[in-house]
């Protein structure tokens, strides 16, 4: 019997094999996009001149830029909606919730594929589905009704076996996998869950653990859709949703790891990785003045309504400010009709607005050389908005635990693990998703002076030269690249102004040593792009002549963005030769164009008299792209235009 993901993969294969490492293109059925993302995706949508989209289903969420300090951000929220309204796209208001929960709440399907313009759509995984997220130009492409392509991942079986002991939750699982397998353990594989321990997991539960499938660097996470997933579906009044894939069996897997629920024990990620991930009791007595609950991994109805139970009748440390973020207005609905609200409030929490909120820096930062316990997926450096920050990623029990005490304290020692009941039904009604008119419709979109033209991108030339911009090491984010934050993520839709702040907290130097330069590359170590998918990360360098990039491992979703906005992401064929390159030194690619375009596995690097040899991990479609300067511009010219 094949995996699930096989299963999936096959019923929508446009193009390939299913070998690992061969290329496929698969058919699209659902597309989710971000406020963050969101805008530049449907400029670029709207560059392709297709009318309307050709999914099943496009969703355009806000969820991200949700403080209004000045106009850029309502304007943007006013161009979306109108654009969802013009373009048969739904669309969920400020407010509404994470994309990720809502999905979950409204939307997913087993059996179907989502991409998503963010990196933690595998939480639909959860679901049954095949959930990938992508740069927003891959996304744009979907919703006009092109396939997706990607390199066939391995499948990689987790066998879970057990039951979660009290006081122990889903993110202790994925934080034990992380611990295991690190930031780079799940690049280029696909994790798919079986064994007797998954019937012991909710929906949320394995959505949580999908989610944060991306810190592993996989490409996806996939759970079965069973009795489990059949009750939750129903429980949210989409039982017609429901369709069966039974979990695989161990023989379907080529590497299997075993995980047994029942051992496991409260963990956490310290500062300032994931992957770098301690027993609670390790760290116990730690002082905490921050404490922030929810996200899109753990904002959950469960997730809350367990901190809501733990809180009761207590006071939070004086020290101490515990924030909530609920995952949906659904989820804040129903933790309040259980009861779940008033004991947050009477404890001392701050209720805020469904939305990430605090995980993209976007409010909520830190104080100072303060700690700070958060139940998010990520913890890079200056992540939450504040520098040097001192950031611990645990679960929803072990974050309440140490409100409640003003330090870490491994949750076991708070006594009888409360007892959550789940409603068969809950209230659904008040969803504020607004579907698109009948296609005829008359509509405007609306656009704000923030949201400028895509950049015109020029092509490859025949040789290359350039100087070495800036030289970082291993594990460089996305959010080392193109930061985040209440300052910077408004200026998504205009790529003059934020390319300013390209590496700014790297090196404050770099965008004007780009501008002097004209033209350069950047040097990076293993897994260069890991973290979000915002491919802001690869356009806004390549806007200020960024046109090379050098590693020893590129991560997955940004070495895609890179290719797409026609930036050459190469390969050290000896690693020893990183150490070759430094900041100002001149290179060249020589006869690059006609190399690449050739089929080249190697390129020669001139620099001054030496020559480094550099591994092209490219297919013959992404080298057209490359030549072609970016993929909007190879679209131009397949339908006649200038590129």
């Amino acid at each position: 019997m094949p995996t699930i993901t096989e299963q999936i993969i096959e019923a929508h294969l446009v193009s390939g094999r299913m070998a690992p490492g061969e290329e496929i293109a698969l058919k699209i059925d659902q597309t989710l996009t971000q406020d963050a993302t969101g805008t530049m995706a449907y400029l670029e949508f709207e560059a392709m001149g297709v009318p309307r989209v050709r999914t099943e289903l496009s969703v355009s969420y806000v969820d991200h830029n949700l403080l209004q300090t000045d106009f850029k951000n309502a304007d943007d929220h006013r161009f979306l909606q109108s654009f969802a309204a013009c373009y048969g796209i739904y669309f969920s208001p400020p407010g509404n919730g994470i994309c990720h929960q809502v999905h979950l709440e409204a939307f997913g399907i087993p059996g179907k594929t989502l991409l998503g313009s963010d990196s933690h759509t595998p939480t639909a995984g959860g679901l049954g589905m095949l959930a990938m997220g992508a740069g927003g130009l891959d996304v744009a492409l979907a919703m006009a009704g092109q396939p997706f392509y990607l390199l066939m991942p391995e499948i990689v079986g987790v066998r879970l076996t057990g039951k979660l002991p009290p006081w122990v939750s889903a993110k202790d699982v994925i934080l034990e996998l992380l611990r295991r397998l690190t930031v780079k353990g799940g690049v280029g594989r696909i994790l798919e869950y079986f064994g007797p321990g998954v019937r012991n997991l909710t929906v949320p539960d394995r959505a949580t653990i999908a989610n944060m499938g991306a810190e592993l660097g996989a490409t996806t996470s996939v759970f079965p859709s069973d009795a489990v997933t059949q009750r939750f579906l129903a429980s949210q009044g989409r039982a017609a949703a429901f369709r069966p894939f039974p979990a695989a069996r161990a023989a379907a897997f080529e590497t299997v790891i075993e995980l047994d629920l029942s051992s496991l024990t409260p963990k956490v990620a310290c500062p300032s990785s994931p992957d770098n991930v301690k027993e609670v009791s390790e760290v116990e007595g730690l002082p905490v003045q921050q404490v922030a609950i929810g996200s899109c991994s753990n904002s959950s109805f469960r997730d809350l309504m367990i901190v809501s139970k733990i809180v009761a009748g207590k006071k939070i440390h004086p020290q101490v400010s515990l924030e909530i973020n609920p995952g949906s207005r659904q989820v804040l609905e129903n933790v309040a009709l259980a009861g779940g609200l008033l004991p947050l409030i009477q404890a001392g929490a701050r209720i805020h607005q469904a939305g990430c909120l605090g995980c993209i820096g976007m409010g909520q930062a830190p104080a100072t050389d303060t700690n700070c316990l958060r139940t998010f997926p990520r913890n890079f450096p200056g992540r939450s908005g504040t520098k040097n920050d001192q950031v611990y990623l645990v679960s929803p029990e072990t974050a309440a635990a140490a409100a409640l005490h003003g330090k870490i304290v491994d949750p076991r020692r708070l006594g009888e693990y409360p007892v959550i009941k789940h409603p068969r039904q809950f209230v659904v009604k008040n969803r504020q998703l607004q579907a698109p008119p009948e296609p005829g419709t008359p509509c405007e979109i609306i656009r704000g002076p923030n949201i400028k033209p895509f950049p015109k991108l020029a092509p490859l030339p025949d040789a290359w030269e350039g100087v070495v911009l800036l030289k970082v090491g291993d594990n460089i984010t996305t959010d080392h690249i193109m930061p985040a934050g209440s300052q910077i993520l408004p200026l998504r839709s205009n790529i003059p102004a934020i390319s300013e702040f390209v590496y700014q907290a790297v090196d404050p130097e770099f965008v004007r040593r780009a501008k002097e330069a004209g033209e350069g590359a950047i040097i990076g170590g293993e897994n260069y792009g890991q973290g979000s998918s915002r491919e802001h990360a690869a356009l806004a360098p390549r806007y200020l002549g960024v046109r090379v990039k050098i590693a020893k491992s590129f991560a997955r979703i940004h070495k895609a963005n890179l290719i797409n906005f026609g930036i050459l992401p190469l390969v050290f064929a000896d690693p020893a030769d990183y150490e070759r390159l430094q900041l100002g030194r001149r290179l060249r690619l020589p006869e690059v164009r006609a190399r690449l375009l050739a089929g080249d596995e190697h390129l020669p690097l001139e620099v001054d008299n030496e020559e480094i040899r550099l591994r092209v991990e490219l297919s013959p479609r992404h080298r057209q792209i490359i030549a072609a300067g970016g993929l909007l511009n190879l679209a131009g010219q397949a339908n006649g235009g200038e590129g």
